[in-house]
C-alpha cells in the first residue's frame, strides 16, 4: 500500500502520552508539514505556536481545563509534552478551513513520523480571552486572530486503537 495511504488509514487520536519530549528534528518536520498545507487563495492565513515549555504548557492545560469545564487536575492534553497551537486571520474568508487543513497535516505529519497525536478544542475561547490575548501580545503578533485548534503531540504510552467501522452512507457517487 502506499506509505501516504497507510498513514491516512493508520492515524488514531492517542489519549495517553509518554511525557518524553518530542526530538527536535521531529518537531521541526511536523510543524513544516503544518506550513505547507493547501490555503485558500495560497495566503497562508494560519499561524502556528508551538508550545514545549513545560510549565507554559501546563498552564495552557489548565487554562483549556477550565474552559471544558472538567474538574481540577484533568488534563485536556492527555500528557502530551508539546502543544502546536493553531490560529489563523480572520481577515481572510477561508481562515478557519486553512486551519483546519495545517491541523490535519500536522496530525497525519506526526503519525508518518511515529509520533502519536490527538486534536483539541476550545483554542478559540482560550484566544478570545486574557490570557491567549496577553500570549500574542507577549510574542508580539498583530492582527486578529481566532484558535483553530490544538494538536498535542508526544510518543504514546501504549498502542492505538483500531479505527471504528466506516459507516455505509460515507459516498455517494452521482
Amino acid at each position: 500500500m502506499n506509505e501516504v495511504l497507510k498513514v491516512l488509514e493508520t492515524r488514531r487520536s492517542c489519549r495517553n502520552f509518554k511525557p518524553d519530549m518530542v526530538k527536535k528534528e521531529e518537531l521541526d518536520a511536523v510543524i513544516k508539514a503544518g506550513t505547507f498545507a493547501p490555503t485558500g487563495m495560497g495566503k497562508q492565513s494560519p499561524i502556528i505556536i508551538a508550545v514545549t515549555d513545560k510549565e507554559f504548557r501546563d498552564k495552557l492545560s489548565d487554562e483549556n481545563r477550565k474552559i471544558a469545564g472538567l474538574n481540577e487536575g484533568a488534563d485536556p492534553f492527555y500528557g502530551a509534552p508539546v502543544v502546536l497551537i493553531v490560529l489563523a486571520d480572520k481577515s481572510v474568508p477561508t481562515y478557519q478551513y486553512d486551519g483546519s487543513l495545517v491541523l490535519g497535516n500536522l496530525l497525519n505529519a506526526a503519525e508518518s513520523l511515529g509520533l502519536a497525536s490527538i486534536w483539541i478544542h476550545r483554542a478559540k475561547e482560550e484566544f478570545e480571552s486574557d490570557f491567549g490575548k496577553e500570549l500574542l501580545k507577549k510574542l508580539g503578533i498583530e492582527g486578529d486572530y481566532e484558535g483553530i485548534g490544538h494538536c498535542a503531540l508526544g510518543y504514546a504510552a501504549g498502542p492505538a486503537n483500531n479505527a471504528a467501522p466506516r459507516k455505509n452512507n460515507y459516498v455517494y457517487y452521482v
